[in-house]
């Protein structure tokens, strides 16, 4: 393609954008509201839009029922007993588990942001046991780029996919998967249990479902955001497709309790129905709910 013709499809898309912002500006304006600004119905105090290619200033508040306990400053984090030896450990930005039995501990999942802590806070609940366990929910490194913090793991468990993905990155904080899994895998540990499962990319490849049957909670990241909406591009799945489909299986599966993996809570049933209402909605085109597009 000539460099002449190059620079005349560019001009045109950005004639284009010009017109398409124009007429966005235009629609709100007819609507009577404030230029930028959603109308007083159907959505109330919503703050104002950016033009495009500008970072909004100020999203809506988070509700009460959205927040969670507050996290003790001079620890950087807090634990939630879900019993049976059961923990959540969160900084209120991510989550992730840890299960004590009788020779040691199991994690699930080593955040970045707090993976350092997560030894003095089973060092608070189980004294001196070893890590002899280490689950990854998936590869991204928000969740599991702190596992070197942890030491040497002897025993870190997968999905075949979160295995292949981590090849490929050859992150040292990242450790391989020593164990791997196609489609299901149950750990027994001291007569506790722990049942994983993969049931698709959504999410991305390798992300499973860690249920423990016992204390009832499933943790399964990136998918169930309680309280909130999903992230921008609906947590930037990597199939959204098939990140519906395994939002109707967390609506669908026996748990009382879900650890979402964000945020600053947990999450019920509740919880779950609200987000598989949302996102059969955008699945359809439907415009019938504000725009719920959030920066991480």
């Amino acid at each position: 393609m000539s460099r002449l013709r190059i620079a005349g499809v560019a001009l045109t898309a950005l004639f284009a954008v010009g017109m398409f912002t124009s007429a966005a500006r235009a629609q709100s304006a007819s609507a009577g509201g404030e230029e930028g600004v959603a109308g007083a119905e159907p959505y109330p105090n919503m703050p104002s839009i950016p033009p495009i290619g500008v970072r909004t200033a100020k999203y809506f508040d988070v509700p009460a029922s959205a927040q969670g306990p507050a996290v003790d400053p001079a620890k950087g984090y807090r634990l939630e007993d879900f019993g049976g030896g059961l923990y959540m450990i969160t900084d209120n930005q991510i989550q992730s588990m840890f299960l004590v039995y009788d020779r040691g501990v199991v994690v699930m999942d080593a955040p970045q942001s707090y993976a350092g802590k997560i030894p003095q806070a089973i060092k608070e609940v189980a004294g001196d046991k070893p890590i002899t366990h280490l689950i990854y929910s998936h590869s991204h490194a928000d969740h599991i780029g702190g596992a070197k913090a942890l030491g040497d793991v002897q025993v870190i468990i997968a999905q075949n996919e979160t295995l292949r993905l981590l090849k490929r990155d050859a992150d040292p904080n990242r450790p391989l998967p020593t164990v791997t899994f196609a489609d299901k895998y149950t750990l027994h540990v001291g007569g506790r249990v722990l049942e994983l499962t993969y049931l698709g990319p959504g999410h991305a490849p390798g992300n499973i479902f860690i249920y423990a049957p016992k204390q009832r909670v499933l943790m399964v990241i990136d998918t169930v955001f309680p309280g909130w909406m999903p992230w921008r591009r609906f947590a930037v799945s990597q199939d959204v497709f098939d990140e519906f489909a395994r939002v109707e299986d967390v609506r669908k599966m026996d748990w009382d309790t879900v650890v979402g993996g964000h945020v600053t809570r947990v999450g019920t049933h509740a919880d779950g129905g609200d987000a598989g209402g949302v996102l059969p909605r955008h699945q359809a085109g439907g415009r019938d709910g504000p725009g719920h597009d959030q920066d991480r």
